[in-house]
């Protein structure tokens, strides 16, 4: 059966889950660890470097992210329906707005309550640490929105990988740290790089499993504009990249004995670069979408223990 084919009679044929499961699927749980991925880290370094974790700002730093994350999911759900850009020959799985199983009015005012309720935690944040968590806030919720809002979508050019570097790496964990110390450190900037290169290589997968239906639809993501075999370069510079940076965070953390355990995802990334060049085009790319960004959780995990210890 061609691609295009199955994903139509995939599409056509899924199981509507119940009306619970229609919301929780509708927000991507699967992705949702791309986000909190980088506050766990960021409180981590914090931690080590103080001595002192303040376990409620965490906790609420935690919930803010997740929502706005939820909200992000739910608002490209209805965004990308309402713009023609899911259609029956989608190669990912089915979204529940394009299938019929919510209503786009629906998925909207879900997407602006989680938005909303990201604010809410966001006010206490603000509260304690001042006007720059005010500024972080304000800024992911409105990329959140702009991702797949407005005129121009981020992630609709070739700026959605850079966007995710910034907002799901620099931003979440040098937040994260501010949060915590009231201070930004050159570590944890370069720890949100890292984290954030495998959250954007989430996003190259994503996008070059979607080419030729993006180039149908009109979108210029990055894999549209360089093309399969040179985002096959761009997803191994950014699972590689991280393990280059080791080095330095090393020396400006003073840990460099126990940040020898993210190597121990290097024979992963190594046999994830390999599956990228030989997938074929299309459905092939979720299992490796979905081994990608449970790459990013061992590598953040094993990150966060390794500044801890």
């Amino acid at each position: 059966m061609p691609v295009h084919s199955a994903a139509r009679y995939f599409a056509l044929n899924a199981v509507r889950p119940s009306p619970m499961g229609v919301w929780w699927f509708a927000v991507r749980p699967q992705t949702l660890t791309v986000s909190l991925v980088p506050v766990i880290l960021g409180h981590a370094l914090a931690w080590s470097q103080q001595g002192v974790l303040h376990g409620w700002l965490a906790l609420l730093a935690l919930l803010a992210a997740l929502l706005i994350q939820v909200g992000t999911n739910l608002h490209n759900d209805v965004a990308d329906f309402e713009r023609g850009i899911d259609t029956p020959e989608r190669l990912g799985p089915p979204r529940a707005t394009a299938m019929g199983w919510l209503p786009a009015a629906a998925v909207r005012r879900g997407a602006w309550v989680a938005f909303a309720l990201a604010c809410n935690f966001g006010v206490y944040l603000a509260y304690h640490a001042g006007w720059p968590i005010v500024l972080i806030g304000l800024a992911s919720l409105l990329a959140g929105w702009a991702y797949t809002g407005g005129p121009r979508p981020i992630g609709y050019t070739p700026l959605g990988e850079v966007f995710v570097l910034l907002f799901f790496g620099l931003v979440a964990v040098g937040g994260s740290y501010y949060l915590q110390t009231l201070k930004i450190s050159l570590a944890a900037l370069l720890a949100g790089a890292m984290v954030g290169l495998f959250a954007a290589a989430v996003l190259t997968v994503n996008n070059t499993r979607d080419l030729d239906t993006d180039r149908r639809a009109g979108r210029r993501t990055l894999a549209v504009v360089l093309g399969r075999r040179a985002a096959g370069w761009v997803y191994g510079g950014e699972l590689l990249l991280p393990f280059v940076l080791l080095p330095c965070l090393a020396l400006l953390i003073g840990r460099g004995v126990w940040l020898v355990l993210p190597l121990l995802t290097l024979p992963l990334v190594l046999r994830l670069t390999e599956r990228f060049r030989q997938a074929a085009p299309g459905p092939a790319f979720n299992p490796l979408l979905v081994a990608t960004a449970r790459l990013q959780i061992l590598f953040g995990v094993l990150l966060a223990l390794a500044v801890l210890l």
